[in-house]
């Protein structure tokens, strides 16, 4: 039986000085019917919270966590970099350094920009799009997430043809009204609005492989049909790789599916952890951004010295051995199988990403995604923490692999699926 008194105490202190006393809604374990554990300390694959017990990590932070927890050299690095100084607020060689590194890696980011969290970089490519295009409207995919900037907190209506609305109190309907809701992986939903408001579309984003919904992938050709219908319209094509960038691969899920988009958007691992994000693609959409052009953006502790040292580390690491992607896909590839052996999930499995969702029925869109039976979930959340497993407590979250994941843990993890009953 686990032991839960410490971080139940600061969870009760931090309800008192937090909204639900977390700093991010995906911490809250409301939707498993618990309160949320209060980790003290990572290593490798292995989180340790407040109360002493230790967990197989699936979450990774979220993905950033593709080397493990605490990886020595990158650790060393930012240690060293911290003592020059945490921020100046003016260029710095490391700057350049991960630009070079991130082109090498998405040749489509021929020009890019460091901001702070994937929020900042899809918002900023957006207006950067419409900037370019001169252009209102965007095409978002119901299921999608973009991070919480206004325009893009929108849900479907009841026909494909609507505009958004607002899926958050706080948010104008004003901000979202040219906010237009496609269903992923439908191809007639995306040509009807391009049908109605072609000319109008600055931009269609889309997680080319959706993350946020729990994991699903695109149907053949339906990334290639994106492709093509936004050159033939003059829409920006924008890839949000926060996830999938360096996940599937060293260039991410457009070089995974071979489909290159006009801009990209990166986070998570570029940042080795740290706070760090990226947008960027083509030269000339690039140089409608201040201070060439009239695109407004700017940040504080953009590229900030430290961020760049631990994004500079990990992606070195990540191109000089290849052999970590065939690893990670195999050791998913093994928890995917042990899940589908139970007879009671459809999972869904692209790199080392994956989904065990509890539903009979394959998952392709939102629609699928939400069937699933969630009470069944929070009862496999709780099994697997009383066996040493950590992954997310939702639902609709993936669950990720790190090279730091040995086989003995990849073998006691499908011993704790196999024994949910």
């Amino acid at each position: 039986m686990l032991q839960t008194e410490r971080s139940k105490r600061l969870y009760q202190k931090a309800a008192e000085l937090m909204p639900g006393g977390v700093n991010s809604p995906v911490r809250a374990f409301g939707s498993v019917g618990r309160t949320p554990l209060f980790i003290k300390s990572a290593e490798g694959s292995r989180l340790t919270d407040e109360d002493g017990n230790t967990y197989i990590d699936y979450v990774c932070s979220w993905g950033p966590g593709i080397l493990g927890h605490a990886h020595p050299e990158v650790v060393e690095k930012v240690r060293a970099a911290a003592l020059d100084g945490l921020t100046y607020g003016a260029p710095t060689e490391k700057e350049v350094v991960l630009a070079e590194l991130i082109r090498r890696c998405v040749p489509s980011m021929e020009k890019l920009r460091c901001v702070n969290s994937g929020t900042e970089a899809v918002m900023s490519a957006i207006r950067a799009a419409r900037g370019y295009t001169g252009r209102e409207k965007i095409i978002k995919f119901r299921g999608c997430y973009h991070g919480h900037a206004d325009g893009l907190l929108a849900a479907a209506g009841s026909a494909a043809l609507t505009g958004g609305v607002p899926d958050s109190a706080g948010v104008p309907a004003s901000y979202t009204e040219h906010t237009l809701i496609a269903a992923y992986n439908d191809r007639e939903s995306v040509e009807a609005l391009f049908e109605k408001y072609g000319e109008q579309i600055a931009a269609l984003i889309v997680e080319p492989v959706a993350a946020n919904m729990g994991v699903v992938l695109p149907k053949e050709g339906f990334l290639t049909f994106l492709r093509d219908i936004t050159k033939r319209y003059g829409t920006v094509l924008i890839f949000d790789e926060v996830i999938t960038g360096f996940r599937l691969g060293i260039g991410g899920a457009q070089a995974y599916y071979g489909v290159t988009p006009d801009m990209t958007t990166l986070g998570k691992i570029v940042g080795g952890g740290m706070p760090l994000a990226v947008y960027g693609g083509k030269k000339e959409i690039m140089d409608c951004v201040a201070p060439l052009g009239r695109v407004y953006q700017a940040g504080t502790l953009s590229g900030n010295p430290i961020a760049t040292t631990a994004g500079i580390a990990t992606l070195t690491i990540l191109m000089e051995h290849p052999e970590i992607y065939t690893e990670l896909e195999e050791k998913a590839g093994i928890l995917a199988q042990a899940y589908r052996e139970t007879g009671r999930v459809s999972v869904n499995q692209v790199g080392s990403l994956l989904s065990a969702f509890f539903t009979k029925e394959a998952v392709c869109d939102y629609d699928g995604a939400v069937t699933s039976d969630t009470a069944a979930y929070a009862a496999y959340f709780g099994h697997m923490l009383e066996c040493g497993v950590y992954v997310a407590p939702s639902q609709f979250e993936a669950m990720f692999v790190s090279a730091a994941h040995s086989m003995e843990d990849i073998e006691k993890t499908v011993e704790a699926v196999k024994s949910f009953t």
